[in-house]
């Protein structure tokens, strides 16, 4: 049974051009490096410390100083991966007792050399250079290039800040404002559009680019010259991604049991995390920057383009062959199923079309890639981890042309057709949209709803809060509020110019409870916000319970001194159940989004702030459909969907409060610390009732 489980993982170890996948084109010899190697994150850390001192000159120093260590640690990891993988082949375990020991050892003599190698070229030990996630997410989502292009801003460098800005809205694009300020940067410094580099751009996607350029403009041939290569750019990336995920592995997104029971199993657990690092390499190369889920068919769209590239120079049977290729990702597109039989039609009468098969390196990556998912899914209850294979291959459109060979023979003059884009149409909700119900309580104005706000579930009110309630909740929340609060003590999680801060209703009774705030006031967190479940339950006419899923007490302050010239966001454009890629003009419902969420309310505290409107938008994230100016007792309240694409503008003086507050249906994602507020509540009030019993005590009349 041990075997079952561990020895397929082991075979997946063995070199790629076994298992799926083109061979690997030439290596580099690994050269002696510099060192030490600076760890990345301690650049980083100072980097940002600089900007935020002013110190720009410095700032820039060390952010580029954190990006050219960060390349570098990833080139050594590769390069150490690939050289010991050189010198310890391994081979598969043979059969009968002991036979498995020969692979062991190659397996220990290569950890060996990597760690030697490692330690050689970082100019010490690798410990020095492990990171946390925080930074990990930094550096995927390219926020040293915000701070960059800031900084060079500030030291009038306005090309390098282009750049710098353009690589961190490639990676960003929900970032409403950040085209607009790349402009204003041209405009500046008189950048011409062919000199927006992206800096972290990967070889493939350039090739890619320079493809579709080229098939745009009718130049087949040039346009085949670019695919191709980008193709070979792609693979060879997937191998250095997949050398990337062996070593020791951390995974937020599904929680793996470690065996202490034997051998076996420790090796199989181990392997298996590493095998489900390199299953989802597809979804890191099969997508465009800043994109989460692989909408964009990235690998696919490469043979989509060239089959119809091949047709139009004439080689036919190339032309089958991506076509075949791309239909091992889309076996129900009808318009290649067309172009297949069209481009068989057209083939000489002595080549048999069942003998043009799909090409090879697709076949192989695709075979590949079948295999790990069944392995993982098979394995996945041996191992005691849960594992859902995402949908790696989502299709929404195709080739962006109007290129399709026609449907049968009758072809004359190659007269071409238009693809069926259909328009995406917006997300659905699954439950009776309703809305109009009884506000439940007195004194609340009704403002807009979803029409007046030219949207969908949405509504606007104001005095839920009185003057007062506003005053008090403003004044117990610089007693609670913690700088990153939800967002692990990032200060600046958004922007880097304004602070964050925020706490939850829990903590604000704990802290009253020790008296370090008025308990009464930390109450009042806890009533207004129960106050204002029920009237979104009310309002939108809900036939089932809404339960809180997050609440959560928020300021943003605008940082004095960064301003100037500002056209960020303070929170950029968002849904706040799915992913939103405006790109596509779809919000993908799946991990990391919350997707159990149902509705959303901002109830907001104060106005004595500058900017820091809250807008609603279209899916593209950048055209607005209804803008709210905070006021003390607002509520804005929507349905949590792709529907309604939300952001804040920038506040750029002052101090914006408000009670955010997220609501699911499902009582599984209740909100556990409201669930422990319920308790504390229940507490308090048993206190009360006793005092209050103890001061009618009749004894305390005598």
């Amino acid at each position: 049974m041990r075997e079952r489980i561990w020895a397929p993982l082991l075979l997946l170890l063995l070199p790629p051009p076994l298992w799926g996948g083109p061979p690997d084109s030439q290596r580099q010899q690994l050269e002696p490096e510099p060192g030490p190697l600076q760890p990345f994150d301690l650049l980083y850390a100072s980097g940002v410390a600089a900007y935020y001192s002013g110190d720009y000159e410095q700032a820039v120093r060390d952010l580029e100083a954190a990006l050219r260590s960060h390349r570098r640690r990833r080139d050594i990891r590769t390069r150490c991966a690939r050289h010991c993988a050189a010198r310890h082949p391994l081979a598969p375990p043979g059969a009968g007792p002991g036979a498995e020991l020969p692979f062991f050892r190659a397996l220990l003599e290569r950890a060996r050399c990597y760690r030697s190698c490692e330690t050689q070229r970082l100019g010490g030990p690798s410990s020095r250079h492990r990171i946390s996630e925080d930074v990990r997410s930094d550096f995927q989502r390219r926020v040293p290039y915000n701070y960059l292009q800031r900084s060079y801003i500030k030291l009038n460098q306005m090309e390098k800040a282009v750049e710098a800005a353009h690589t961190f809205f490639m990676a960003n694009p929900e970032h409403m404002e950040m085209q607009q300020n790349i402009e204003n940067y041209r405009m500046m410094s008189g950048v011409e559009a062919f000199q927006l580099v992206d800096r972290e751009a990967k070889p493939h996607m350039e090739s890619y680019n320079a493809g579709v350029k080229h098939y745009e403009a009718d130049d087949f041939e040039v346009a085949i010259k670019y695919f191709e290569q980008a193709l070979r750019e792609y693979f060879n990336e997937d191998m250095e991604c997949r050398t990337l995920c062996e070593g020791p592995q951390r995974f937020e997104e599904y929680e793996y049991l470690g065996y202490k029971g034997g051998l076996y199993e420790a090796i199989a657990d181990h392997y298996m995390q590493v095998l489900v690092c390199q299953h989802e390499c597809v979804r890191e190369l099969a997508t465009r920057p800043g994109r989460l889920s692989p909408i964009e068919n990235f690998l696919p769209l490469h043979y989509d383009y060239l089959q119809f590239a091949y047709y139009r120079v004439g080689e036919y049977v190339k032309a089958l062959e991506c076509a075949k290729a791309y239909l091992l990702c889309h076996p129900d597109d009808e318009d290649v199923l067309d172009n297949v039989d069209y481009y068989e039609s057209l083939l000489d009468d002595s080549i048999d079309p069942a003998s043009i098969e799909a090409r090879e390196d697709l076949t192989m990556f695709v075979k590949r890639h079948k295999l790990e998912s069944e392995l993982i899914k098979s394995a996945a209850e041996g191992l005691g981890f849960s594992y859902t294979e995402p949908n790696y291959w989502i299709r929404y459109g195709g080739r962006h042309d109007e290129n399709r060979v026609p449907s049968g023979v009758n072809v004359e003059g190659t007269e071409v057709h238009g693809l069926s884009m259909g328009k995406k149409l917006s997300p659905k909700i699954d439950r009776d949209l309703r809305e109009g119900g009884p506000l439940l309580y007195e004194n609340i104005t009704f403002v807009y709803n979803s029409e007046q706000l030219n949207g969908t579930q949405r509504v606007l009110l104001d005095n839920v809060l009185s003057e007062e309630q506003c005053r008090e909740l403003h004044s117990v929340a610089s007693g609670i509020m913690l700088v990153g609060d939800g967002y692990r003590g990032k200060t600046s999680p958004h922007t880097p110019n304004e602070k964050f801060e925020g706490a939850t209703v829990l903590k604000a009774l704990k802290f009253g409870y020790e008296g370090r705030v008025p308990l009464k006031s930390a109450r009042l967190f806890y009533d207004i916000s129960e106050k204002a479940r029920k009237i979104v339950e009310s309002y939108f006419m809900l036939n089932s319970t809404l339960y809180f899923s997050y609440t959560h007490m928020v300021c943003r302050t605008a940082l004095s001194g960064q301003q100037d010239r500002r056209n960020d966001l303070s929170h950029p454009i968002h849904a706040d159940n799915c992913l939103l890629d405006p790109e596509a003009n779809e919000c993908w419902k799946e991990p990391p989004a919350y997707t159990f969420r149902d509705y959303s309310a901002l109830l907001y505290m104060n106005d004595d702030f500058e900017g820091g409107e809250f807008i609603f938008t279209e899916m593209d994230a950048k055209t607005v459909t209804a803008s709210i100016k905070p006021k003390c007792g607002r509520m804005i309240s929507f349905s949590s969907g792709g529907e309604n694409p939300h952001g804040v503008k920038a506040v750029t003086k002052g101090q914006r409060c408000a009670v955010a507050l997220w609501f699911t249906l499902d009582p599984l994602y209740r909100e556990l610390e409201r669930i422990q507020a319920d308790e504390v509540i229940a507490i308090l009030d048993q206190e009360q009732q006793g005092k209050h019993e103890l001061n009618i005590n009749p004894k305390d009349e005598l």
